[in-house]
């Protein structure tokens, strides 16, 4: 970028930083909403995704655009003795062809994955196979994405995304799963902020389900979900502690602990040493770029880890729901601008 042209985006980030310390200021919380409502906005994704300093902070997150470049940050975390979930980034597709050429793209990441012999499974998001189009559309979507995973003995877990799709995820999910006898090979995520996440945890354990457990990335209403950190932080770890109980084992659920907070790690931890409970039975957790000394640290000490590997071009939603979830990468942001 040229030094003129750098002046008008710097000085956007300058002021956009000033905003967003006041937010800070006055609670991370109000930071928390305006990274969520920039991950939606269409004026930012515009301007930010264009900003070669965005794209490369991003990569901190994102593995990168291609299958292969997938394939490769698989292939090292392999080798540091940590599993793998790949996401090919993308949401909520306005036209059937979107959602097949999606389908296409992750039938050849499976082609992939099982021909290089990474350990890896893959995740989907519905609405990027036509969730919100045509349910027999993202229904014969996933369905082909499971059977081709199938073949290769691996698996798929299906996102969970914003509450006003939560019922339909789950209904794909049940229909896959249970009449066409998908089983294991199936998976879902679950939201500790909603109000409804304990009710569905509890039927999920009734079920034996290979189960994500999440915080949640969305912007919701309070009335569906908790406003303050410390009651998501509470709901986490009573979740985990259902999840990881003997009733849960006995109906063979498989949780994936997915979560950065050592505090919610640690008391994880002394859960499944105090009750006895099989490390071999779940696995933590954690989003490619971040705390990696965690995931090192954690198989160190004998325990599965596994990371959610994303890659593609619509990387900014993605980026800014990170960014949300911990604004202090804001600041590594801004900085790495100012620096260039």
């Amino acid at each position: 970028m040229k030094p003129k042209s750098r002046i008008p985006t710097l000085l956007f980030f300058l002021s956009f930083a000033i905003f967003a310390g006041l937010l800070y200021r006055f609670g991370e919380y109000w930071l928390h909403l305006l990274l969520l409502y920039l991950s939606g906005a269409a004026w930012a994704r515009n301007f930010v995704s264009k900003l070669p300093v965005a794209q490369a902070v991003a990569a901190r997150f994102v593995a990168g655009e291609t299958i292969d470049d997938a394939i490769d940050a698989a292939r090292d975390l392999n080798a540091k003795g940590m599993r793998v979930t790949m996401d090919y980034l993308g949401e909520s597709v306005d036209n059937p062809a979107d959602a097949i050429a999606a389908k296409d793209e992750i039938l050849q990441l499976l082609d992939h994955i099982y021909e290089s012999g990474v350990n890896a499974n893959v995740s989907i998001k519905l609405t990027q196979l036509g969730l919100k189009l045509d349910r027999d559309l993202v229904l014969d979507n996933t369905r082909q994405l499971l059977q081709r995973a199938q073949s290769y003995n691996n698996k798929i877990r299906i996102d969970m995304e914003e509450s006003g799709v939560t019922d339909a995820t789950f209904d794909v999910y049940r229909t896959l799963r249970d009449k066409e006898s998908m089983g294991h090979d199936v998976g879902i995520v679950i939201q500790a902020y909603l109000h409804r996440t304990e009710a569905d945890a509890q039927q999920l354990i009734d079920e034996g389900a290979w189960v994500r457990l999440c915080k949640g990335a969305y912007a919701e209403p309070h009335d569906i979900a908790f406003a303050q950190k410390t009651n998501t932080d509470a709901s986490y770890l009573h979740l985990t502690k259902m999840m990881l109980s003997d009733k849960a084992l006995q109906n063979g659920v498989h949780l994936g602990v997915a979560t950065h907070d050592e505090a919610i790690i640690n008391a994880t931890l002394k859960h499944v040493q105090e009750t006895g409970f099989p490390i071999e039975a779940f696995e933590f957790q954690m989003l490619y770029g971040i705390r990696r000394d965690l995931q090192e640290s954690l198989v160190k000490e004998g325990y599965k880890v596994r990371v959610y590997v994303p890659y593609g071009r619509a990387w900014y939603p993605y980026f800014m729901r990170r960014l949300a979830e911990r604004p202090a990468n804001l600041w590594f942001f801004i900085s790495n601008f100012v620096k260039k």
